[in-house]
């Protein structure tokens, strides 16, 4: 199920982004699952996709040769550049791209990876066809994000095309795409506050795969 709304602006959002210890807890809880999933070493290239203030960028970035968050929100990306000045991180790269302006993805990476983006994207299909030819031969792709909900995440679905994903689904997505080997495991587990007073657990997964040779 997809909202049609028009674009979060989270430029608005970005300075205040890492006050929410669940997005703090989240980014760690994907980074260690992709490092369980994928074995990352001191030659790899990796593009994190829809990085915002580049919580799991940074989670990252000890364990790789080079780590590019790329964003379509510019505040955003002005936070994740100000840590890595303040942190003096030379293999962390911020770049803006927007492909609902036109933007192309290029470059040449060994791991590509996006948590909590593809349900604010409107046509994945696309996307995951661009990661394709960015990523390097037998490289790998790490996709995070909620599973099927009703829409209750959000406290506001501006913004949000995918009321979470189907696991099965998304995995023929990757494949339709020219990935394989693409296998789940959850992620993390969200919990928080909905409409009308309740708490509800959110879980997130984690899809790995490798592009096919």
């Amino acid at each position: 199920m997809s909202n049609k709304g028009e674009k979060r602006d989270f430029d608005k959002e970005a300075a205040a982004w890492d006050e929410n210890p669940g997005r703090v807890k989240l980014a760690h809880d994907v980074a260690t699952t992709i490092r369980y999933e994928v074995p990352l070493s001191s030659s790899m290239d990796v593009l994190d996709f829809g990085c915002g203030t580049g919580l799991l960028t940074l989670g990252l970035q000890p364990f790789v040769r080079s780590i590019t968050g790329v964003d379509s929100s510019q505040g955003m990306l002005e936070v994740l550049s100000t840590k890595v000045e303040n942190r003096k991180l030379p293999n962390v790269h911020a770049r803006h791209m927007d492909l609902d302006e036109g933007d192309v993805l290029d470059g040449r990476y060994d791991l590509i990876v996006s948590s909590m983006t593809f349900h604010h994207i409107r046509e994945i299909g696309p996307l995951l066809s661009q990661f394709q030819k960015v990523c390097a031969l037998s490289g790998h792709i790490c996709i995070a994000d909620l599973d099927s909900e009703e829409g209750r995440f959000h406290g506001d679905n501006h913004g949000v095309f995918h009321f979470g994903f189907d696991r099965s689904a998304l995995r023929q997505e990757m494949n339709k795409a020219g990935f394989e080997d693409v296998r789940d495991r959850t992620a993390a587990t969200m919990t928080k506050p909905i409409s009308g007073g309740t708490v509800r657990a959110f879980t997130v997964f984690l899809l790995a795969g490798r592009k096919k040779p």
